[in-house]
């Protein structure tokens, strides 16, 4: 039987035929191809798939849905009403202002003035830098923040932020215990003062109080931030804290609490403890002085310094060393308030603007030296 036969060469009726039976398919398949290249393409997705069953999150996962779900906060600051922010707007630019010109002042006079070239200068040189720094943390975005509607802020500069303000404020801490014991040798020893605060040995103090501020910065910042965060993300705070931020973890805190009462006694609690030893063993030798002006002058002024470092240890220690449960968001804000902003506006009045010192150095610097002698 013989086969049929087929043409060589196709017609044109045969051609048109056949493209459009192949445009038909391309448009049929195309979008279902497209759909199942969409699905997952294995089971290690982390995604999961509709088609399986879903899987339990693990560590892992958490810290990767940390930085997806979560990757800026919103800091809710003091109020919502649009007249109460404004006039805690003006209150706190003025207080910011006279913040930084006072505490920059003292710079500038201790370092024109070769006279304020002593230890205890120097360290309040440092202190009133560490206050503008500190401040400067905390205040230009609160400020921002209350005449702008958007207050958010990115997680990277809220870590930020958070660590700054720690490596400040330990470095606070530390330094009011160096100054203490600085008055306590000039008070106590006088004989021995050039000796026991030389300029490398102050150096040396110094140093060490920046390496203890960054250290326990690191702890605390590495320890918060490496929690995981999926939602909310509203910080009922004026600025990235420690305790307003472990509210908003999705894990157990326990362990973080434990370990800020461990940090805050280190460093909170250890320095004040030096501080009020340093000034009883002062007061001790102020009782000996037999002038009723002297004593009086005296007292005066190691009960202003005390009173600003109660100021400063106070809220700081109820802050960091309490509870978790014991939160309130109300409080806490106006506690920052105390060892942030009112202790770096209150130093450069108390430590050295009442000093005689001081101010016939700015008498000095003014070129009033008649008036100054």
């Amino acid at each position: 039987m013989p086969y049929p036969s087929f043409p060589l060469r196709p017609t044109p009726q045969g051609l048109m035929k056949s493209v459009r039976v192949c445009a038909k398919r391309y448009v049929c398949v195309t979008p279902l191809l497209s759909a199942l290249s969409s699905f997952p393409q294995g089971p290690n997705t982390e995604q999961g798939s509709p088609c399986l069953p879903n899987r339990q999150p693990t560590m892992q996962s958490l810290g990767k849905e940390n930085h997806s779900s979560v990757s800026e906060f919103l800091l809710l600051g003091f109020s919502s009403d649009s007249q109460v922010r404004l006039a805690l707007f003006s209150f706190f630019l003025l207080l910011y202002l006279i913040t930084l010109l006072g505490n920059g002042l003292i710079v500038t006079l201790i370092y024109l003035d070769s006279h304020l070239h002593t230890p205890m200068y120097f360290f309040l040189s440092v202190l009133s830098l560490v206050d503008v720094s500190y401040v400067t943390t905390t205040m230009p975005q609160m400020l921002v923040n209350m005449v702008c509607p958007k207050n958010t802020i990115s997680w990277g500069a809220c870590a930020a932020q958070m660590f700054i303000f720690l490596v400040l404020g330990i470095a606070e801490c530390v330094l009011y215990a160096i100054m203490a014991y600085d008055r306590y040798v000039a008070i106590c020893f006088p004989l021995h003062y050039p000796l026991l605060m030389s300029r490398p040995i102050c150096i040396k103090m110094i140093t060490g109080c920046w390496c203890i501020s960054v250290a326990g910065a690191l702890i605390y910042t590495i320890f918060t931030m490496q929690l995981p965060y999926c939602g909310p993300n509203k910080i009922n705070h004026f600025f990235c804290e420690v305790p307003a931020i472990l509210k908003l973890a999705c894990a157990d805190t326990s362990f973080n609490d434990f370990l800020d009462f461990i940090l805050g006694f280190i460093l909170l609690l250890v320095p004040f403890s030096l501080i009020l030893a340093s000034y009883v063993r002062i007061f001790a030798s102020i009782l000996r002085i037999h002038s009723t002006q002297g004593r009086l002058k005296s007292f005066s002024t190691c009960a202003s310094h005390i009173t600003v470092v109660i100021m400063f240890y106070g809220p700081a220690m109820i802050m960091y060393m309490r509870p978790g449960s014991w939160y309130d968001p109300e409080r806490d804000k106006k506690l920052a308030l105390f060892y942030n902003v009112v202790s770096a506006f209150l130093n450069p009045v108390i430590y050295s603007l009442r000093n005689k010192d001081v101010k016939r150095a700015f008498l000095n610097v003014l070129g009033h030296r008649r008036t100054a002698q």
